[in-house]
């Protein structure tokens, strides 16, 4: 994540105007300082998680659908199954 938010404030630097840019390497420090600590303390009002979190939701939530589509499947053959057989 620090890395992403290092990417992010290389291009913010960039984006300002060449004077401020070039300025003075203490001032130039200071917007990136700033930079960063905003983007960190925004980033960690966020409801975020990592790519490793996602994948395992992402696989659980197969397992599921494959499980839905087999009881789906079951039902519908036991539906089936019940609508021919004979009334007595």
């Amino acid at each position: 994540m620090d890395q992403k938010i290092d990417d992010i404030v290389r291009r913010l630097l960039g984006s300002l105007p060449t004077s401020l840019q070039d300025s003075a390497q203490g001032l130039r420090r200071d917007i990136e300082d700033n930079f960063r600590a905003v983007l960190q303390a925004n980033l960690t009002k966020l409801d975020l998680l990592s790519r490793d979190e996602f994948l395992a939701q992402a696989k659980v939530l197969e397992r599921t659908r494959a499980q839905l589509e087999e009881l789906e499947r079951r039902l519908a053959a036991l539906e089936a199954k019940s609508s021919n057989a004979p009334r007595g």
